[in-house]
C-alpha cells in the first residue's frame, strides 16, 4: 500500500517545489533591491494602500450652520431664518467719536495696473471652543466693527479646537461669506488641548500664538506688492478677544482709548454672576456681578489683585475693588481709564510693535530670541505659576511697554443672558461717553512697575515676588 501512494506523493512534492520557485522569482522581479543579485538596482518604493481620511465628527448640520452664518452676516434680516437666541442688543455707536480710527482712503490716482501693498491696520484674534451660543453676537460685533473700520485694512484670525457643539461647523461655513465681503479670514483648527496632561497654561499660550501666526507670517514676508500684498507694521492694532458678549462700541472704545492715551495695551472689565448664570433666576448672593479675572489682573500701586482673596479662596470681598489703590479706585468710580501692572479681562487691544522686535529696551519676551519680540508663554523654571496673559503683560513691561490701562466704560460677560444683564448694571459705553459733560481724561503714566507683584499660584500660598523674577539675566 505504501508503494501505491508513492507516485502521487512524488508528484505533489514536484508541484509544490515548482510553485515555491516561481513565487520566489516573482518576488525578486517585484522587489529587485531585496535580492543580492540586484544590489545595484534601487528598490522601488512600495505604494501603501491609501488610508481612509478621518472625518471630523459633525455636531451641526449644514442647514443649521447656514442659519447661524446668515444670522451673523445678516443680523435681524427678515429674509433669513433667525435662531431665536436671547442676544445682547447693542446700540448704535457714537456718530463721530470713532471716525478718526478709519484709515485714510487709498490714493485714487494710482494706476490700477500698479501692484499695491495693503497694510493691515487692525488684526482681530480669537481662540474659540464650544462657543456656539455666543457666535452670532460676538461675530456680528466683530464684522460690524470691521465694516466701520474698512474691510480692506482688517484681518480676522480664529483658532478652534475640540468643540462638540457645532462651533467648528459655523466657523468653517463662514469662509465663503467673509470672502465675498472682502474680509481676510484665517481659520485654523488645532489639536492643542488645554486639558492635556502637559499643562493648561502652556497649551493656552500656544493657542494664543497660533491665532497670531498669520500676523507673524505677514510681518516676516518681504513687502513686495506682487508677492506679498499684505504687510504688518509696528502700528498695526491687535484686538485679542475671549468668548465674550460684546458690542461694537466696546471694541471701538478700546481702540479709541489706546490711541488717545498712547497706551501699549488696554482692556475692559469682565464680570461674572458668582453662584448664578445672570438670568435673573439665581439667589440674592448672585444678584450683583463680580469682577472675574482676579487671577490675572494686578494693580500698579502694589502689584496686588483687584480684590482681596483670602487663603480659603472666598470671593466674599469681591465687591471691594481696588481696596488698597486709591488712585485706581477713584478713576474706576469716575469711569476713567487707569494704569495697572497687568490685565486681560475678556479682551485687550495692543500694538504689534512689541511682537515684531526686541522692544524699546532691546529686550524681548523670550530672552534667547530677542529679535522675535514678545510672545505668549508659560512660566519659566523658578517663576511664579501664573496665566499666560499676566506673563504677557510682565514681558511687555520688561521690553519697555508698560503703558497698560483698564477702560472701565467697557464691560464684558461670557453669555448672551448675562451680557445683557451686565450692560443693564454697568451701562453701555454710550451710557457714559454719550453724556454732554463727558470728557476723556488722560493718564499720568508711571514708567516703573511695582517692585513686587502678588503670586497667586494657589489661594492658600499667596506671596509677593520681584516683578521681574526669572526674566533673562535676573
Amino acid at each position: 500500500m505504501r508503494r501505491h501512494f508513492l507516485l502521487p506523493a512524488i508528484c505533489l512534492l514536484v508541484v509544490t517545489l515548482t510553485l515555491y520557485h516561481r513565487r520566489s522569482q516573482v518576488c525578486c522581479l517585484q522587489w529587485p533591491g531585496v535580492s543580492p543579485n540586484h544590489s545595484n538596482v534601487k528598490a522601488a518604493a512600495p505604494k501603501p494602500a491609501p488610508k481612509p481620511k478621518k472625518k471630523s465628527p459633525t455636531f451641526l448640520s449644514k442647514d443649521t450652520a447656514s442659519i447661524y452664518v446668515n444670522s451673523i452676516i445678516h443680523p435681524g434680516s427678515v429674509d433669513f431664518p433667525q435662531l431665536g437666541l436671547p442676544l445682547l442688543e447693542c446700540p448704535k455707536h457714537h456718530p463721530t467719536r470713532y471716525n478718526h480710527l478709519k484709515p485714510a482712503s487709498p490714493n485714487t490716482n494710482t494706476p490700477k495696473t500698479t501692484p499695491t501693498t495693503t497694510t493691515i491696520q487692525y488684526f482681530f484674534a480669537l481662540d474659540l471652543r464650544d462657543s456656539l451660543p455666543l457666535l452670532p453676537r460676538l461675530l456680528t460685533t466683530i464684522l460690524q466693527t470691521i465694516h466701520f473700520l474698512g474691510p480692506s485694512h482688517c484681518a480676522l484670525s480664529i483658532v478652534e479646537g475640540h468643540s462638540r457643539d457645532g462651533t467648528h461647523e459655523v466657523l468653517s461655513a463662514l469662509r465663503p461669506a467673509l470672502k465675498k465681503l472682502g474680509i481676510r479670514y484665517h481659520f485654523t483648527t488645532s489639536p492643542i488641548n488645554p486639558q492635556s496632561p502637559n499643562g493648561r497654561i502652556p497649551a493656552l499660550a500656544d493657542l494664543r500664538n497660533l491665532a497670531l501666526q498669520p500676523l507673524f507670517d505677514a510681518a516676516a514676508s518681504p513687502s513686495n506688492p506682487s508677492s506679498s500684498p499684505v504687510t504688518i507694521t509696528p502700528d498695526t492694532t491687535i484686538l485679542f478677544l475671549n468668548d465674550i458678549a460684546a458690542c461694537p462700541d466696546d471694541l471701538l472704545e478700546l481702540i479709541h482709548q489706546r490711541r488717545s492715551l498712547q497706551a501699549d495695551l488696554v482692556c475692559g472689565m469682565d464680570w461674572t454672576y458668582a453662584g448664578g448664570d445672570g438670568d435673573g433666576d439665581s439667589d440674592a448672593a448672585a444678584a450683583d456681578p463680580t469682577f472675574y479675572d482676579v487671577w490675572i489682573a494686578r494693580t500698579l500701586k502694589s502689584g496686588d489683585s483687584f480684590f482681596e482673596v483670602p487663603p480659603d479662596g472666598s470671593w466674599d470681598r469681591a465687591g471691594d475693588l481696588f481696596w488698597n489703590d486709591e488712585v485706581a479706585k477713584g478713576r474706576f468710580e469716575k469711569k476713567q481709564p487707569f494704569q495697572v501692572f497687568a490685565c486681560w479681562n475678556g479682551g485687550v487691544v495692543f500694538g504689534a510693535g512689541p511682537l515684531l522686535a526686541g522692544g524699546k529696551n532691546g529686550k524681548g519676551g523670550k530672552g534667547d530670541k530677542e529679535e522675535k519680540g514678545v510672545r505668549f508663554r508659560a512660566a519659566r523654571e523658578g517663576e511664579c505659576h501664573q496665566g499666560e496673559p499676566e506673563l504677557f503683560c510682565k514681558d511687555l513691561w520688561y521690553a519697555g511697554y508698560g503703558k497698560i490701562a483698564v477702560v472701565p466704560t467697557v464691560n464684558f460677560e461670557y453669555s448672551n443672558e448675562a451680557g445683557k444683564k451686565i450692560k443693564e448694571a454697568k451701562g453701555y459705553v454710550s451710557t457714559w461717553v454719550g453724556k454732554k459733560d463727558w470728557k476723556d481724561e488722560g493718564i499720568e503714566w508711571q514708567t516703573e512697575p511695582p517692585k513686587e507683584v502678588k503670586c497667586m499660584a494657589r489661594y492658600d500660598a499667596q506671596v509677593f515676588e520681584p516683578w521681574d523674577k526669572a526674566q533673562p539675566g535676573k
